[in-house]
């Protein structure tokens, strides 16, 4: 405990000097949104990869995705490092950073205006952003908070609020100044502390081998390419998480920010590899917790009771539970804060980008874009911190609420903002020939789309079996593909109608 106790001190006085360097470095707006515009390769992909995993990742999906496909999770580390930034950083990274300079614009909701000659897509997708990423941010919140719980005995709330106020300091101060250092730091510990938690638990399962055996015992499928929950589930929950990066608008930052076509190649094998690690231990790791779990307490419903020795596979968990209960069985505990700075690294990224994100949404798309258009730098540099603080401070009090699984709360997120920006955003990049009509079209229809399916799934009869569609990573699946197929298609009817492209 005093281990921890002091990492914990030191993180923290890590946070309040880098947030004051980042404080002296921020003169101006732009400073204080995208560091300047001319951010490197290396703080790039770092800052773009940790900002993609967060606590949820490794605490909730990896957790449930991991038990129930198995080995055939994996398959969501190839989305994420194939779609999510593979494709995204070699073929969209450089056509991001000349848009913003063609447009003169740093966020998404300007693009889209400026792209589409539509204020009201701007104030539409203002909304959108700042209203999905409040619940995206309480997720992250609470899978910290569930790691404070596990390894401090502290309540619920003094967790969350600790956290707001760690987050808040280095924000507040330096901006983007600020998360481009700390981001870069944080990656490395991530690097280091996840190939440990490889060994360890490879270690404490006796070997792979060993490992995979007792999984095979358990249900053959859970080590097949397809697993148990079969093909469709599987195929939601990679192309959820995959393709969504390119219509996240805190990883789209990431790319306004960059410094120039360089930094995109050397970020673009950088970011790839750290995902590769990241992401394929995770799930590796949430693959094994059938192995290594037999806590009572860690389940919602026991069928048989648990053995001695391995859990039925029938049993049903309580997932945000799974990861916290593996990693403190694998772990050795004199070496428990390993997985301590390595969530804290992961979320208090991912909580930054997420923040400077929202506030910019009310700052420069809504304040500045429709309230006061001659606000001064200076007036916006001051704003954005105070939205910033305000941010946090609404994610906190949704945190406060305690659903009962957070990755639903992340999939909600994911799948409405990738409905509603990933065919207007992919389509505007692509082609002059998509039009106003077109995008408006598939933004608002695939974001109904992915309500649809999901809240109808949970007003299904009692006893009927939810499909893989009504779920959250399903919904979003659906609705993003709705997203991408529509563009194309109303922008012909939109030329038929009297639309053009709308493209300056």
């Amino acid at each position: 405990m005093i281990t921890q106790i002091i990492v914990v001190c030191l993180y923290v006085l890590l946070v309040i000097v880098v947030g004051i360097i980042g404080m002296r470095k921020t003169k101006s707006f732009n400073d204080f949104f995208l560091g300047g515009g001319d951010v490197g390769p290396w703080m790039s992909a770092f800052s773009y990869g940790v900002a993609y995993f967060s606590a949820v990742m490794f605490i909730g999906f990896a957790g449930r995705e991991g038990w129930n496909h198995g080995y055939s999770a994996l398959w969501i580390t190839f989305g994420n490092a194939f779609l999510g930034v593979f494709i995204v950083w070699r073929f969209f990274g450089w056509r991001i950073k000349q848009v913003s300079q063609k447009y003169n614009v740093s966020t998404l909701s300007e693009y889209l205006e400026k792209r589409y000659s539509s204020p009201f897509f701007k104030l539409a997708a203002t909304i959108v952003i700042f209203v999905f990423l409040i619940p995206y941010s309480a997720a992250v919140f609470m899978g910290l908070s569930y790691l404070f719980d596990v390894y401090f005995n502290i309540e619920y709330w003094q967790a969350l609020t600790f956290m707001g106020i760690v987050t808040a300091i280095y924000i507040v101060l330096g901006g983007y100044n600020s998360m481009k250092l700390i981001d870069m730091i944080f990656g490395m510990i991530m690097t280091v502390s996840v190939i440990l938690l490889l060994f360890f638990t490879i270690d404490k399962g006796g070997g792979l081998p060993s490992i995979t055996e007792t999984l095979t015992e358990l249900h053959p499928k859970l080590v097949k390419p397809i697993g148990p929950m079969g093909f469709w589930p599987l195929f939601s929950i990679v192309f959820l998480t995959g393709a969504a990066p390119l219509a996240m608008p805190h990883l789209v930052q990431k790319f306004f920010a960059i410094k120039d076509k360089r930094s995109i190649r050397i970020g673009t094998i950088a970011s790839t590899c750290f995902a590769i690690i990241i992401s394929g231990v995770a799930f590796f790791i949430g693959s094994t917790s059938r192995v290594f779990i037999n806590n009572p307490d860690a389940f919602r419903y026991i069928p048989e009771g648990i053995p001695d020795n391995v859990i039925p596979y029938d049993a049903i968990p309580y997932f945000d539970r799974l990861m916290p209960e593996l990693l403190a069985t694998v772990i050795p505990p004199s070496l428990s804060v390993i997985v301590l700075i390595l969530i804290l690294s992961a979320s208090m990224s991912t909580l930054a980008a997420l923040v400077l994100v929202s506030a910019s949404s009310v700052t420069k798309d809504l304040f500045a874009g429709f309230m006061n258009k001659d606000a001064t730098d200076k007036t916006l540099t001051g704003m954005m911190r105070i939205m910033s603080a305000v941010f946090i401070i609404l994610a906190v009090f949704i945190a406060l609420i305690e659903f009962d699984v957070i990755v639903e709360l992340l999939g909600v997120s994911w799948g409405a903002i990738g409905s509603f920006f990933l065919g207007p955003f992919v389509w505007g990049l692509l082609t002059k020939k998509v039009n106003r009509f077109g995008a408006l079209s598939s933004a608002f229809i695939a974001l109904g789309v992915c309500f649809y399916l999901y809240f109808t799934g949970l007003n299904l009869p009692e006893g009927q079996t939810m499909m893989w569609y009504h779920t959250s990573p399903g919904a979003g699946t659906i609705g993003m593909i709705t997203s991408l197929v529509i563009n194309p298609v109303f922008s012909s009817i939109g030329y038929v109608l009297g639309f053009r492209s709308n493209e300056k």
